[in-house]
């Protein structure tokens, strides 16, 4: 041991605090140590702040900053139509460095703009997963776990399942080799459809294929809306990451639109634990404000799911006799 000289304060502090963990059971002295996980994340998506970034307002290298440093969330989801150099390594290595700079964490890039992954023609079809293949890289180089594709298609509902499950698991192929995953979400089409989709991954039957389910984006057509509920647990298990899609806020920081107490427990009873991604849509309140909201209220539902986890279960009167006879 070094010969560390020690305050009399010091002394006691260090010999206060060995008693304390003497008197603990050996499981609780391990339990206090732990680190306590939340039962999810946050990230902020990039699509929130699209009309900021459209009029210049902010540039796409600086969203990390605003993310952590505006709105206190340290891991962002990217949009590929915000990249001013697609296909530069070094730009990707610039908006690395300053992630690593600001403790933010690159968690996806949704993928926009490069072909249907189902198209009708096969060779429009290997072309779309050709076009991926830059946002492959992008991914890599920034350190996020997934990117976010569409399963877009033409046909009938069961050519249209079989066409993009090619795709996709052609997609998945290619990004298998880097540690990532492909991921879809319910984004217009036979995609809202929960069922449909969920079918998709169940025939592409790889690894790195996935879903991110978006809490608004079920509206299948003009005629038809899926119930957003049914989709999202539809679509829980092949789940790498939650849209939380938001677009208003009653006096009381709640959702007018979406019931995010129930949307958040099928969430975390399909056992999903990773990033939940902000993502305001709404007109009446800014940007910034709608990001804010949409951050308190998965702040609040979260430590309230977290404080009744922590309560005992009650005991009934058969149990309680069980266990009091001696």
């Amino acid at each position: 041991m070094p010969n560390v000289a020690l305050t009399r304060r010091q002394s006691l502090a260090v010999l206060g605090a060995a008693a304390a963990c003497a008197v603990l059971p050996a499981g609780a002295r391990a339990r206090s140590s732990a680190r306590v996980e939340p039962l999810f994340r946050i990230s902020l998506a990039q699509w929130s702040l699209h009309r900021t970034l459209f009029a210049g307002r902010l540039d796409h290298l600086d969203f990390p900053k605003a993310a952590k440093q505006e709105f206190g969330i340290d891991a962002v989801e990217y949009v590929n139509a915000f990249w001013k150099k697609k296909s530069d390594p070094e730009y990707n290595r610039e908006l690395r460095n300053r992630c690593d700079d600001l403790g933010v964490r690159s968690v996806l890039i949704m993928c926009d703009g490069e072909g249907a992954l189902g198209d009708p023609d096969e060779a429009r079809r290997r072309q779309a997963v050709e076009n991926h293949r830059k946002w492959l890289d992008a991914a890599a180089a920034l350190g996020c776990h997934s990117i976010r594709v569409n399963a877009h298609s033409g046909g009938t509902y069961d050519e249209q399942r079989d066409r993009a499950a090619d795709g996709l698991r052609r997609l998945c192929e290619l990004a298998d080799p880097m540690g990532l995953n492909v991921i879809v979400e319910n984004h217009g089409g036979l995609s809202s459809n929960g069922a449909w989709l969920a079918a998709v991954m169940k025939q592409v039957d790889h690894r790195r294929a996935g879903t991110l389910p978006d809490f608004g984006n079920f509206r299948v057509s003009d005629k038809e809306v899926y119930d957003r509920y049914r989709g999202t647990a539809e679509l829980m298990p092949f789940a790498r990451g939650v849209s939380a899609k938001s677009y208003d806020f009653d006096g009381a920081g709640n959702e007018t639109t979406i019931d995010y107490r129930r949307m958040m427990k099928i969430v975390l009873d399909a056992g999903y634990s990773g990033h939940v991604g902000v993502e305001y849509e709404g007109g009446r309140l800014s940007e910034a404000e709608g990001i804010l909201a949409t951050r308190r209220l998965l702040e609040r539902i979260r430590d309230e799911l977290a404080a009744a986890a922590k309560q005992p279960a009650e005991i009934g009167p058969e149990q309680e006799t069980k266990e009091t006879t001696p």
